[in-house]
């Protein structure tokens, strides 16, 4: 797929990243590497503004989206924008919408490997590794309730409270990875959430990422969503760049723009 493939939109184009996430790292002012790597340049090279917002790494949801609020003002301070939203992400774009007054400002929202309904591996570390996390944590000044909001009885209670918005479209792009595409350091969450749920990404199962009104199911981990390189499938040659998909996600959002 070329950009001449992917349409321009209106609206700017926000990439929410997810847990322990940035928008781009940098040394001595040159770019080193993205959070959706290849992706951006890809989407404005067909002429879109696109906008990466670094928030919090670990704290929690309700805080996140407070951040991408106050990033939205600050950087699109009128007008709509189409929001995609990776992992945590996509939670903390939904709470802002319908909670943080912002949904006459979102026109879209597609969530990548978002575990709506929480994650088997979230509830299984944090039943075993809960206890030691956080004096870590508290000894290196950083929160853990993002790793809490990411359970499966906290984000029932989330979608309990956090609806979806009449005049907002909600889409989603779950993964599926197995067999040559499953690597090694995936295999042990990979099976935890198979067990409890089935097939799925590695921590966020087809049923927990499925949202809204469409869903895309791709071939891929949970990082490989947003084009982070899959160098054991790649070796046996059964991985390419995904970064193309995402013009099918805009080409999606452009007909309901």
């Amino acid at each position: 797929m070329t950009a001449n493939d992917i349409p321009q939109l209106g609206a700017p184009i926000v990439l929410v990243h997810g847990l322990c996430g940035y928008d781009r790292v940098t040394a001595f002012g040159r770019p080193l590497k993205d959070y959706f790597p290849g992706i951006r340049p890809q989407l404005e090279a067909s002429g879109n503004r696109v906008l990466m917002p670094r928030l919090s790494c670990t704290r929690g949801v309700a805080e996140r989206a407070g951040e991408l609020k106050r990033y939205l003002l600050a950087n699109v301070p009128s007008g709509p924008v189409h929001l995609i939203g990776h992992s945590m992400g996509g939670l903390d774009a939904r709470y802002m919408i319908s909670h943080l007054g912002m949904a006459d400002r979102v026109r879209t929202l597609t969530t990548v490997g978002t575990p709506h309904r929480g994650s088997p591996f979230a509830d299984w570390g944090l039943k075993r590794f809960g206890g030691l996390l956080a004096p870590f944590f508290q000894l290196l000044g950083l929160s853990t309730q993002a790793f809490f909001d990411l359970t499966s009885a906290v984000c029932a209670r989330f979608n309990a409270t956090v609806r979806d918005v009449p005049g907002v479209r909600y889409f989603s792009v779950a993964g599926v990875c197995d067999g040559p595409l499953l690597g090694s350091g995936w295999r042990l969450p990979h099976e935890i959430v198979r067990r409890a749920e089935g097939a799925n990404d590695g921590v966020v199962s087809v049923a927990s990422a499925t949202w809204g009104e469409h869903t895309d199911v791709w071939d891929g981990d949970h990082l490989n969503l947003v084009n982070w390189p899959n160098r054991e499938a790649r070796k046996r040659g059964v991985w390419d760049s995904l970064a193309p998909d995402y013009g099918r996600i805009i080409r999606r959002i452009a007909t309901v723009e």
